[in-house]
């Protein structure tokens, strides 16, 4: 009963989050019907071709042969092409309803927060988002109509049969008694093993958008063998599966076979008896023998199509699932308060922070940086920096205590405003497939190409760096590839920085990104980030305290907490926790 339930809710909620796969589903049904009757009319003509045309009192009456054989020629027709209707309608339906739900579920993957989405492989909500939507669309199209038609047909020929014969229309039933049974059995079973293949298909999506990510990495200690023996497992695991829900769904098809067998048996059967006691006629009896296998044969087509039913099943339930995932980050929208313009003073009152079944990383985080100021943080790895930083720019929320931009805390902070308010500069700058130009026009959305090019140049002047501009083969319009791996990591940086500069924001998150290039880009990164900042609020990671040294103010955390706040001058004095820092620092960089 629970599985029942279980299915209920799963059509419910599918049909609201895609309306349009029941959208003029009742034209559609009695489409289905009119072209079940066409075809369940079948019988009757054949009966009426035997009793009156071919076993005539006066012998074989050619006129009523071919009357009834051209009326049954036009009923098919006719059939065929209101079934042709009826899957161009379903056809159109799931089209519009697949391209909602791909819609629906893409857009919560970018809803979800950067925790939630931490939390799983991103190649499975890849496999949700476009494998789990395509295990419906024959269902949807093709698969589902048919059934749609074949069901109708069966019932519109078992109410003929009964007009026929009740006593022989029961018999037929019990012949599927073990059919039913079966069903009843093997269903469930079925809908679980496909439920394993669609999980494991989600996990070799994301093993294989993993091992692409990673493929320098793979090379570079020679465990290309390893990587394809892991891949080679997760197949065989899939074969496996695939194996098991096969066998499976073939044992329901046997019993159908076993049950259009007995149905068949016992009609000719019982209607030869009742045909030698002349209770029916021999075209009756051949009518009635037609009629149970045009109702065993829809059925049969239906067991088969179950399989691939429940396949779709659990792709869409692994979508909803998707669409349904509770938002931890969520936008007020409309109802929101946007932070004023020119307001980027920063209030951290409280804040406590604990990642899903793990300790708690942030303890009780107090801080206020004036608006045009720069906080550093600096700290041992794992102290909880970035972790702060990114409440800040509300990747997530925190467990306990507010995050204030101008004022406003930033859970009541429209996504767009927050966004315009706030800008962050990671470690490695991300670059999507394209140009330069294409990704800073992630900053400028609304910008026109001429406006977004002139504003660009501008910012890269302004950044000092109009000069690396130049050395590019095609300027702004220079390709970056995948990841912006044509550029290098310090090339990367700059056009972030540049990114950021173009949104203009009140609030600066910076996580420093200079160790890992040449002292010429180093210092290159440094000016631009500077000219960045200027004039802005600004919090920084600092991995390396010269950045602290010119810091407003410099925040130590250590264990989640932030244990000194204070001017660099003022910690190196104090002789606490950063004064030791930055004593083991200038020690190392002097050797």
């Amino acid at each position: 009963m629970s599985d029942q339930m279980t299915m209920r809710r799963l059509f419910r909620r599918g049909l609201e989050l895609s309306p349009e796969f029941r959208k003029g589903l009742g034209v559609t049904l009695a489409l289905a019907a009119l072209a079940a009757t066409g075809r369940a009319a079948t019988p009757f003509l054949t009966q009426r071709i035997t009793d009156l045309g071919l076993l005539a009192p006066g012998g074989v009456d050619i006129a009523v042969v071919v009357q009834y054989a051209a009326a049954g020629a036009a009923v098919l027709i006719m059939a065929a092409i209101v079934a042709w209707r009826v899957r161009m309608r379903m056809v159109t339906a799931a089209e519009a309803g697949l391209a909602t739900l791909r819609i629906t579920a893409f857009g919560k993957v970018h809803e979800l927060s950067v925790l939630t989405q931490n939390e799983e492989q991103r190649g499975r909500y890849v496999s949700r988002v476009t494998g789990d939507v395509e295990t419906m669309r024959d269902l949807m199209q093709w698969t589902g109509a048919a059934m749609m038609i074949a069901a109708m047909e069966s019932a519109v020929v078992f109410l003929v049969m009964l007009a026929y014969s009740w006593q022989l229309s029961l018999l037929v039933l019990l012949a599927f008694i073990p059919m039913v049974m079966s069903l009843l059995w093997i269903q469930p079973r079925v809908r679980a093993a496909f439920d394993i293949v669609r999980s494991k298909m989600a996990d070799l999506l994301g093993l294989t958008s993993e091992q692409l990510v990673g493929i320098s990495t793979i090379r570079a200690y020679g465990v290309q063998q390893r990587m394809r023996d892991q891949l080679g497992t997760e197949i065989d695991d899939i074969q496996r599966a695939e194996k098991r829900a096969s066998v499976l769904a073939s044992l329901n098809f046997s019993s159908t076979v076993l049950g259009q067998s007995l149905a068949t048996g016992i009609a000719l059967i019982g209607g030869t008896h009742l045909a030698l006691r002349g209770d029916i006629t021999v075209g009756t009896v051949v009518a009635f023998a037609f009629l149970v296998y045009m109702f065993s044969g829809p059925l049969m087509w239906i067991i088969e199509m179950l399989a691939e039913m429940q396949r779709a099943v659990v792709g869409w339930r692994r979508v909803v699932e998707l669409v349904d995932q509770e938002v931890t980050v969520a936008d007020p929208g409309e109802d929101g308060t946007a932070i004023p313009h020119g307001r980027g003073d920063l209030h951290v009152d409280g804040v406590r922070l604990t990642y899903p079944g793990g300790p708690e990383v942030l303890k009780g985080i107090d801080l206020d940086l004036p608006a045009g100021k720069r906080l550093a943080l600096v700290g041992q790895t794992g102290s909880g920096k970035t972790s702060l930083a990114r409440l800040m720019s509300r990747f997530f929320d925190p467990t306990d205590g507010a995050v204030r931009v101008g004022g406003v805390d930033l859970r009541e902070v429209p996504m767009g405003s927050l966004r315009r308010s706030v800008a962050v500069v990671p470690q490695e700058g991300f670059l999507f497939d394209g140009s330069i130009l294409s990704n800073l026009a992630y900053a400028m959305p609304d910008a026109s190409p001429e406006d977004l090019s002139r504003r660009a140049h501008a910012a890269f002047e302004s950044l000092g760096l109009d000069g690396w501009v130049k050395t590019l083969p095609h300027g702004l319009d220079t390709h970056v590839g995948p990841r912006g791996e044509l550029l290098s990591a310090g090339e990367r940086q700059l056009v972030s920085i540049a990114r950021a500069y173009l949104r203009d924001p009140d609030l600066l998150i910076l996580d420093e990104a200079t160790s890992a290039v040449d002292p010429a880009t180093e210092v290159r990164i440094s000016r631009a980030l500077e000219s960045l900042m200027q004039g802005r609020t600004a919090v920084v990671i600092a991995h390396r305290l010269s950045t602290a040294e010119r810091a407003d103010l410099v925040g130590v955390m250590e264990q989640g907490e932030l244990v000194e706040v204070g001017h660099h001058d003022e910690l190196v004095k104090a002789g606490g926790i950063y004064a030791g820092l930055h004593a083991a620092w200038v020690a190392q960089t002097r050797d």
